[in-house]
């Protein structure tokens, strides 16, 4: 029994490993060529698999490309984490540390930038639009609460201003932090956490009511 169940096991990594090489062969790919241009024997090549394969995988292209997309806002996640709650200090260290952990993954996520644009894309298509938007909207609204729940801490205990709204405060900051993104891909030499600390110090400065 103890064998059998390891053999599962192991032929469930398997299948796991090789659909990950799938996804990431892809990612690549759409991100080279966008997703109207890549093809599916372009991504089988890439992964150096057969493109019959990877249908055991995905029903369809666009299946993929967004496991791609899941995949991409996994990476995003993962890099952009920061245990906030267990950093200590005051609400105004931990905004700082959000905001440094969110744009210091810019070089890890450059090369494959033009992703996000063809994801944007297809929250507008007629074709994927629900399903993209419903993912972007989604993660947009857990972001606001991370920084929302921040910021009405930052109040309750007297670090900010109780007069201001920590819903719209949050919307503009990670509105800010995306942009930031945006044109760090449009001009090389920009610097995104450079300048989302000067950012963020300016709003501090202007939630705590401090004289700057």
């Amino acid at each position: 029994m103890v064998k059998e169940l390891s053999k599962l096991a192991s032929a469930h990594a398997t299948r796991s490993d090789k659909k990950n090489r799938i996804v990431q062969a892809a990612a690549t790919v759409f991100a080279q060529k966008g997703y109207a241009s890549a093809t599916i024997a372009d991504i089988a090549a890439k992964a150096k698999i057969g493109k019959g394969t990877i249908y055991e995988y995905f029903d369809s292209k666009e299946d993929l490309f967004f496991a791609v997309f899941e995949w991409f806002k996994k990476q995003t996640e993962d890099a952009a984490r920061v245990d906030i709650g267990a950093l200590g200090g005051s609400v105004a260290k931990r905004l700082e540390a959000l905001s440094d952990s969110l744009m210091g993954m810019w070089q890890e996520i450059e090369d494959v930038f033009t992703l996000t644009m063809e994801f944007w894309a297809a929250s507008s298509s007629s074709q994927m639009q629900d399903r993209f938007k419903a993912n972007f909207r989604s993660t947009y609204q857990e972001f606001r609460k991370i920084v929302r729940s921040l910021i009405q801490e930052g109040i309750e205990r007297g670090e900010f201003r109780a007069d201001i709204n920590p819903e719209f405060t949050a919307a503009a900051l990670v509105g800010t932090w995306d942009a930031l993104f945006l044109q760090a891909w449009f001009e090389d030499d920009f610097d995104p956490v450079t300048i989302a600390r000067e950012f963020l110090s300016i709003i501090i400065t202007g939630l705590s009511g401090r004289k700057p």
